[in-house]
């Protein structure tokens, strides 16, 4: 058992957040986990997922959470304008893209919120970025921009008119990458008039 709890313990030590996959894979076993989180070594952030008890999180602690379980899922809307520090919104949800005929991630923390996409609009303007050892898609500023115009009726027009200001203000973001991510989202009409007035 002794011998277990160091083979978790190390891997913990090297990735952060662990779950109870990478625990067997290690050759140790699941019970041996389950042992450590009662005796408080480590902490069971959600089910399956655990962190040592001392280890210091970033503030996105939650994408990392999900994408751990779920590595498909494509961070996006308020989630990844929070992640960008492009609103003054703080989401209780993270906003995921997923395909349209895919399954919707299940997960009892953090709570997911899901939209569904196609084609370029699915596959483009996505950066990887390591959180807490874990590697996870999140659109990108210019990309983020005009999905909040695409989904303006479910996050508010006030969002994203917010989200372009900041981005634009903030050298986030090119008048081309905007453009090129408004066609691609089918919203460049929708666009058009708040762009000119940056212009």
């Amino acid at each position: 058992m002794q011998n277990h709890a160091s083979i978790i313990l190390n891997v913990a030590r090297q990735q952060s957040l662990l779950r109870s996959s990478d625990v067997e894979a290690h050759g140790a076993s699941r019970a041996s986990l389950a042992k450590l989180a009662r005796e408080g070594t480590v902490t069971r952030l959600s089910r399956g997922l655990y962190t040592l008890a001392d280890q210091p999180h970033s503030e996105h602690l939650s994408l990392a959470q999900l994408a751990a379980k779920h590595p498909n899922v494509r961070v996006c809307l308020l989630s990844a304008l929070q992640f960008h520090g492009l609103t003054t919104q703080a989401p209780f949800e993270v906003w995921v893209a997923i395909p349209n005929k895919d399954r919707a991630p299940k997960s009892d923390y953090p709570p997911v919120r899901v939209v569904r996409f196609s084609g370029p609009a699915l596959t483009e303007g996505l950066e990887q970025h390591s959180i807490d050892g874990i590697t996870v898609q999140i659109t990108n500023v210019a990309k983020t921009v005009a999905d909040c115009f695409k989904y303006r009726n479910k996050i508010g027009l006030d969002v994203a008119l917010e989200a372009l200001r900041d981005a634009w203000h903030g050298n986030r973001v090119s008048m081309d990458d905007l453009w090129h991510y408004a066609g691609i989202c089918r919203v460049s009409n929708v666009m058009r008039p708040y762009m000119e007035m940056l212009a």
